[in-house]
């Protein structure tokens, strides 16, 4: 059955709503698992976007009923204000066979709910673009009715999504301000790395190849050391050398005090429009 793990229950069938980048992130990472392309089906109101997931042998519809029908788990894929119409169309096909999981950023578990059956279960989840190459970084927080292993299930079918993590609700603002918006400063940051060595003398292409082979080798080192940044830092600086020079003049920018501001400033944007949106949703 449903609360069985996907290892155990290859039949288990997945329906996503919508089929933009965090869709077929998705998709993709579950493929990578053991789920088969023919227990996943896709809908989407044009045709624009299914043709990718329709490559990897997922079958694809116009219909956002059929997907719920013929699903065990749903993945509601659509832009924040296109929720409450989605939900409002499906309500009356979801059952309490069904797990629903929300990938809309700033729509709250209270306002899903309020949308859905009651005792409907229901899962936020907030993932971030490098799923698209199975090293994202997902947080999710259960519904009221949603029970252990039903996380469990999740985790278990977004293990090859990359990192997968559950958390309390107030946690998701916080992760979409530090690693949904998070990846867009480090891509910041590359880019600029590379115009310092362009300034310097190096020809554009090399220096923007180096810089993200550089970013994608820290970030790994990181994660895989299991070392405290600082700890990492301080093993590249020699005394006296180029190292412990280049960040003294990152310090006089105020480049920690900015990029904390910036996940300060992209997580209190993401309160706001959860409060937007709750307010626009009630019934």
């Amino acid at each position: 059955g449903i609360k069985m793990d996907p290892e155990m229950d290859p039949q288990l069938k997945i329906g996503f709503i919508g089929a933009g980048n965090m869709a077929f992130g998705i998709a993709k990472g579950i493929l990578a698992g053991n789920v088969l392309a023919v227990n996943i089906k896709v809908s989407a109101p044009s045709t624009r976007n299914l043709g990718r997931f329709q490559e990897l042998g997922i079958p694809a519809t116009h219909s956002n009923t059929e997907v719920v029908s013929g699903s065990d788990v749903v993945f509601v894929a659509v832009k924040p204000h296109v929720v409450p119409l989605v939900l409002n169309e499906i309500s009356q096909h979801v059952s309490d066979r069904h797990i629903i999981v929300s990938v809309a950023a700033g729509v709250t578990l209270a306002t899903l709910e309020e949308l859905l059956p009651k005792n409907t279960l229901v899962i936020r989840m907030m993932p971030n673009l490098p799923c698209l190459v199975q090293e994202g970084a997902l947080l999710f927080a259960r519904g009221s009715h949603a029970k252990q292993e039903d996380g469990a299930l999740l985790r278990s079918l977004l293990h090859r999504c990359g990192l997968v993590e559950e958390g309390p609700e107030a946690w998701i603002d916080i992760h979409t301000g530090l690693s949904g918006s998070g990846v867009a400063f480090v891509y910041l940051f590359a880019e600029a790395l590379a115009d310092g060595a362009v300034k310097m003398g190096m020809p554009s292409a090399l220096a923007q190849s180096i810089a993200s082979q550089t970013v994608l080798g820290a970030g790994r080192l990181l994660r895989d050391s299991g070392k405290h940044p600082a700890q990492l830092r301080s093993e590249v600086c020699t005394p006296g050398g180029t190292t412990i020079y280049g960040l003294h003049t990152l310090e006089q920018g105020g480049v920690r005090a900015s990029t904390m501001s910036a996940v300060e400033s992209a997580t209190e944007r993401a309160r706001e429009l959860g409060r937007k949106s709750a307010a626009g949703c009630r019934k």
